[in-house]
Order: C-alpha cells, then sequence, then structure tokens
C-alpha cells in the first residue's frame, strides 16, 4: 500500500509565496518512490498552480460545496475543481466542521460529490481536547465515520482516504504520541472492517494529521495502522514538507521489507 502525504496550506500564502512554495515542493521531490505526494493551496490558487503539478505531485481542494452547480454564490464544486485539473479534496476537516457549521449530514453530501466527480476524497475525523479528556474519543471519531459512510457503496472505497486529525493537536505543537496515533487508526481499520469488510479495511489508507513535523514522522508514519500524514503548518516550509515526504518513503519502505 503507497502512504499519501498531502500538504494544507489553510488560508495562508499570497500569490508569489504560494507560487514559489509549490515550486519548491515540486522540483524537491524527484521520485515519488512509496508516497502519494498532494498539496492543498488557497482555492484562487489552484487552476495557475496545475501548471507546476507533476506526476509526482497533485493538488487537492481544501474542501468542495454541499451543492451542485447553480445559484450558491461563493461556493465552488467538487465537479469544478476536476476540470481545472485537481485530484482530491478535503472534506470534513475540524475547521470546516467547527468554524463553519459543517455537520456530519454535509460532510456525508461532500463525500458522494467527490466521489461522483472522480476525486479522491480525505475524509477528516477527530476529537476536541473535552471529547478526548472525558474518554469519548472513539465514540466521536467512529460516529463521525459510521455518518460519513452510511451510504458509501464498498466499491467507492478504494477513492476514498480517512485523515484522523485529533482537534487538540491541530496548530498548538502538542501532538498524539505515536502509541496514541496507533492506537485511534487501529479502532478505525477495525471501524472500517465493520461497516464494510476486511479487504477494505486494509486497502483504506489512514492519514495522521495533529502538529505533524519532520522531528516526529518518522516515528508516527512507522505504526503498522498509519499510512502517511494531513500536514498543516508544517507543509508551509517546503523543507519541512519534503523531509516529511522522505519519512512517509522511509517508513513505507521499511514496511514493504518486514520492517
Amino acid at each position: 500500500m503507497r502512504n499519501i502525504v498531502t500538504g494544507n496550506w489553510k488560508s495562508n500564502k499570497l500569490w508569489n509565496d504560494a507560487e514559489k512554495l509549490m515550486d519548491d515542493v515540486a522540483t524537491g521531490i524527484l521520485e515519488s518512490q512509496h508516497t502519494d505526494v498532494f498539496v492543498a493551496p488557497p482555492t484562487p490558487y489552484l487552476a495557475a498552480l496545475q501548471a507546476q503539478s507533476t506526476d509526482l505531485i497533485g493538488l487537492a481542494g481544501q474542501q468542495c460545496s454541499a451543492h451542485l452547480e447553480g445559484a450558491f454564490t461563493g461556493e465552488h464544486t467538487a465537479s469544478m475543481l476536476k476540470s481545472v485539473g485537481v485530484k482530491a479534496v478535503l472534506i470534513g476537516h475540524s475547521e470546516r466542521r467547527g468554524g463553519f457549521g459543517e455537520n456530519d449530514s454535509v460532510v456525508e453530501v461532500k463525500i458522494h460529490h467527490a466521489l461522483d466527480a472522480g476525486l479522491l476524497a480525505i475524509v477528516c475525523c477527530g476529537e476536541n481536547l473535552e471529547e478526548r479528556d472525558a474518554g469519548q474519543h472513539f465514540e466521536k471519531v467512529l460516529t463521525q465515520l459510521s455518518h460519513a459512510f452510511q451510504n458509501v457503496d464498498t466499491s467507492k472505497m478504494i477513492h476514498v482516504v480517512v485523515a484522523y486529525e485529533p482537534i487538540w493537536a491541530i496548530g498548538t505543537g502538542r501532538t498524539a504520541s505515536a502509541a496514541r496515533a496507533q492506537e485511534m487508526h487501529a479502532a478505525i481499520r477495525k471501524h472500517l472492517v465493520e461497516l464494510f469488510d476486511a479487504p477494505t479495511a486494509e486497502s483504506t489508507r489512514i492519514l495522521y494529521g495533529g502538529s505533524c513535523k519532520p522531528s516526529n514522522a518518522l516515528e508516527i508514519f512507522m505504526q503498522p495502522d498509519v499510512n502517511g500524514g494531513l500536514i498543516g503548518g508544517a507543509s508551509l516550509n517546503a523543507l519541512d514538507f519534503l523531509a516529511i515526504v522522505a519519512a512517509s518513503n522511509e517508513a513505507a519502505s521499511k514496511e514493504q521489507q518486514g520492517g
């Protein structure tokens, strides 16, 4: 199984800096080895940055509309992303859920629009600090996934990636330990067996997102149920992002070699 590393730039970088960052990342990835690499820049830059994407690095949207084409001012559809060369889209990121009111029903609709448009759906899930401290983290995450996938056909799961993002570790400098990350990833994979079947669960890639950086990426990626990362702050520095991609390649290579 190939890992995935996706850099989420969020609402950062003006155009000149964004163009340079994309160029630095694209030229720094000399071979993909064992990792599929995506970057998710701000939406206004997607079409222009398509010229700098390569076979080794693809573009992802940070979100898509829950509506289809029509009178929805300010929205962009999954099909629009696909039409400018975007290959993947983040769905249900904690900042979209918490800051823009995207509930489980909205996330479910967006997943179907993304899949229908031919995009890779990177579906985010995660708990906040209060839920973690109350011991509700497993219930919260698995419930999110039950809602998200309740009407997704098993055959479509080849185009779905799960990204676990402990909300309390996003942008805080706090990181779930490798053991905690593995614990949740294992629970997610077990839940996918229940929702679909064992082969689907084993082939679904589960990413870790939450203050992942060069210093801890390899340890996290070496966990048996972690298949790469959704990278926030560290993706805004090309050298850091490339180091995380290198860690992913190393971890996946060691896994293929049996440790």
